[in-house]
Order: C-alpha cells, then sequence, then structure tokens
C-alpha cells in the first residue's frame, strides 16, 4: 500500500506529506528547505545509532545530509524524514548524482529504521515516498545482503552489478 494518495503527483507533493496516520508526518528538506544544525545534528545522530551493519562515521554521515540539502557544494538530493510525535522513525538520505544512462540520476545513501520501528512497515512508507519524489533511476549499497536484497526487489530494484572500492 502506498504512502501516497492516488491523485498525488510528484509536482503537487508539499514539504510535509501526511500519511493516513494523521501523526505521521513526512518532512522534506532539500536545497530549497534548508536545515537547521540543529535538526541537521539531530539527524545525523539518528542515522549513527540506528544504522545496521558496518557503521559510517559520522562525519560521512553529515556530509551525505549536507550534500542533499547543497550546504556543500554539488547537485543537491533529498532527505526524507518520517516522524510521528517528533519522534524520527526513518529516515532516507538521496544524493543526486548529474549522471544518468550509464550511473544512476540518484544515490540512496542511507535507508535507516529506527531500531524499534522495524518490521512495521515504515521502511515500505519512505521506499514508497522516495520512489514517488525522486525522479530518475535510483542505486543503492546495501550491506546486510539478503534481507536488504529481497525488500529492494520487492520494490523494483535488480542487481546490475558488485562494486569493488579501492579506498585510499
Amino acid at each position: 500500500m502506498s504512502l501516497l494518495p492516488p491523485d498525488l503527483t510528484i509536482d503537487k507533493i508539499p514539504k510535509k506529506h501526511y500519511s493516513q496516520n494523521m501523526s505521521m508526518v513526512i518532512k522534506t528538506y532539500d536545497a530549497y528547505t534548508r536545515l537547521s544544525t540543529m535538526e541537521a545534528n539531530r539527524l545525523t545522530n539518528f542515522l549513527f545509532e540506528h544504522q545496521e551493519g558496518a557503521k559510517a562515521s559520522k562525519r560521512a554521515i553529515r556530509k551525505a545530509i549536507q550534500y542533499s540539502a547543497k550546504e556543500i557544494p554539488g547537485l543537491g538530493g533529498y532527505v526524507f524524514v518520517l516522524e510521528e510525535k517528533d519522534e524520527i522513525l526513518g529516515l532516507v538520505v538521496v544524493n543526486k548524482t548529474g549522471m544518468g544512462d550509464y550511473i544512476p540520476e540518484n544515490f540512496m545513501v542511507f535507508l535507516t529504521v529506527h531500531q524499534n520501528h522495524r518490521n512495521k512497515g515504515v521502511e515500505q512508507k519512505l521506499m514508497d515516498y522516495t520512489l514517488q519524489y525522486c525522479k530518475g533511476d535510483i542505486a543503492i549499497h546495501i550491506r546486510d545482503v539478503e534481507q536488504k536484497k529481497q525488500f529492494l526487489q520487492k520494490n523494483g530494484f535488480e542487481e546490475t552489478h558488485t562494486e569493488m572500492r579501492l579506498n585510499r
């Protein structure tokens, strides 16, 4: 079941979108809806605390959020935060790549759900919203492969290649 009403198109999505459960809200941050320092810190701390698998550093998390909100030079992207009564249930960070054809236009850097709200539909609500909002192809790297892979395939993602990386 999609979080978005069937008559809601990308150009009609408000910056705050209320789900069928009126106490839940999805906040959208991008180049036009700036993050305060306090909110950026809150999102960074949430991601650091609730990410699964090998943890990204707070510095890396903060940089991905800043890039999405165009607080540092780049193409920007989106941060989608699903909240209920000011508690973060989950969030997505998407960076625009500026590519296309050979590299997807969007890279989903984080899709993270609060530990106490996993397996309750939060991840699916965030995914539905992200797929509706983002234009173009979307890539994501996953670590806890089997469980996440099944979820992503259910949402139309296909395995295209294995990435090898030289970290310097």
